[in-house]
């Protein structure tokens, strides 16, 4: 199976994506890239350098839903005819009109003040411009096989980052194809988000992550070809420095709690207290999902009878 690595540039701070081209039949591309102008032409160069032009692709499969990794699917489909799969838990995310990441009934419970809110909920209108939403769109579920000539590519619903996160597995060679799942030198962020099944609810992001990397480990991949940055031929050694971090994080985290409670705002700003404006929500995310998951292990108790919720030492 020939796996084709395309460099595509996003405004975002956390820069380029790779996006992934199965040069197999039906041909395939594993996300896309920004809705930019810039995007748009490397994706085209990008293919041209091989060959091929949008309207060649027949199939996108998108790893999620956010911007840098579906925000070109909309065009394609409409150049190609392409049919679009994302995981059943964010295909209400793209397929529809596309929501605003900050979910404000949610993350009011994190205390953060009404202007911060407000700046969160501006930033992220303008993210969205990103990417379209897409009206044909199939929900593939875990262990779905995607099949081609040569091989095929197994989802692995890998969710933490966001709920529908996944990744995909070629079992010949044991190459996974890792979205934000797994990143080279950064930590994917476990993002606040509603929880799927019940969105009245956070999803326990960082718990669910920790399981997701479990199962990869348990894979046993020979190579990860990443979303951002290079790729990764030693999973045990990323695993176990990731692992390491997390827990020295939500350590200190529980350390910082003091006797009279505080709730998530109050800590993100102790934790990160040098993290610019536009980075606030990533921060809100990290420190809740710190926080909940210290509550699941009997580290903390959370008081939820107020508007806010409140975390004590256990």
């Amino acid at each position: 199976m020939k796996i084709l690595p395309f460099s595509i540039p996003t405004p975002f701070p956390v820069g380029p994506i790779n996006i992934y081209l199965i040069r197999e039949d039906p041909l395939t591309l594993v996300d896309t890239g920004p809705k930019t102008p810039e995007a748009r032409e490397a994706l085209r160069r990008q293919l041209r350098e091989v060959g091929l032009i949008i309207s060649d692709i027949k199939r996108v499969v998108l790893t999620h839903t956010h911007e840098d990794h579906c925000g070109l699917a909309r065009l394609i489909q409409e150049e190609s005819g392409a049919k679009v799969y994302v995981h059943e838990w964010e295909h209400d995310q793209i397929s529809q009109a596309r929501h605003n990441r900050v979910d404000r009934a949610l993350i009011g419970r994190t205390g953060v003040p009404e202007p911060a809110l407000a700046a969160m909920d501006l930033q992220y209108e303008e993210i969205r411009r990103f990417a379209d939403p897409v009206d044909d769109v199939e929900a593939y579920g875990d262990a779905r096989e995607f099949d081609f000539d040569g091989g095929s590519l197994r989802v692995v619903h890998t969710p933490g980052h966001t709920p529908g996160s996944s990744c995909l597995f070629r079992e010949a060679n044991r190459t996974l194809l890792t979205g934000d799942t797994i990143l080279k030198s950064i930590k994917p962020n476990p993002l606040l988000s509603a929880d799927p099944r019940d969105r009245s609810r956070r999803f326990p992001s960082l718990a669910r992550y920790l399981a997701s990397l479990l199962r990869i480990r348990q894979l046993a991949p020979t190579l990860l070809q990443t979303a951002h940055g290079g790729e990764i031929d030693d999973y045990e050694e990323h695993f176990q420095r990731l692992t390491r971090l997390i827990e020295e994080r939500r350590r200190r985290i529980v350390d910082l709690v003091p006797d009279e409670g505080i709730n998530a705002w109050e800590m993100s700003r102790l934790v990160f207290p040098k993290i610019p404006d536009n980075q606030r929500f990533l921060a809100v995310s990290e420190t809740i999902a710190n926080l909940d998951l210290a509550v699941s292990e009997g580290r903390l108790r959370i008081e939820t009878n107020t508007l806010v919720d409140a975390y004590f030492t256990a």
